[in-house]
């Protein structure tokens, strides 16, 4: 007697689902090991998988512990969500998880709050966070009147 064992289509759009949450994640570690690097700093990567946080980073003054979050819109979650065998657990953050938040946004835009937001359900990120060339925080300078006459005629040449 044979037996025929159907897989449920469910259990696949699951598996997409997280798959692609997890390829957010992937994709906001990354970019974040770039711009830190960028920025001077040398990062390291935690060994497993349990901590708190995703990255250490030295900013030549203090090593700081740093969550990662990707998001597409203006509020970023801060809760950790994961399943088990019985549903969804969702936590949020305690005391001293972490030192720093870095955020990317799906437009690019990246953000560093260094702080921990323990018990936050989320928080939007503001332009005093922003990452630029300059730093964090600190906004780009307008250009001047030679640098976008420069700026134009170099378009015009391409």
């Amino acid at each position: 007697m044979y037996y025929i064992i159907l897989a449920t289509v469910s259990y696949t759009v699951y598996t997409c689902s997280v798959r692609n949450t997890q390829r957010k994640g992937d994709i906001g570690v990354s970019q974040a090991i770039a711009t830190f690097t960028r920025l001077g700093w040398d990062v390291s990567i935690p060994l497993t998988e349990s901590a708190a946080y995703d990255l250490i980073v030295d900013d030549t003054d203090s090593l700081a512990r740093v969550q990662v979050r990707y998001t597409s819109s203006d509020e970023v979650d801060l809760r950790r969500v994961h399943s088990n065998s019985t549903g969804y657990i969702i936590k949020k953050t305690i005391d001293n998880a972490y030192d720093w938040i870095y955020v990317l946004k799906s437009d690019g835009r990246e953000y560093l709050i260094k702080q921990c937001l323990s018990g936050r359900r989320s928080i939007k990120p503001t332009d005093i966070h922003l990452i630029t060339s300059r730093g964090v925080g600190v906004p780009q300078p307008l250009p001047t009147p030679l640098e976008r006459q420069l700026f134009v005629e170099h378009e015009l040449q391409q």
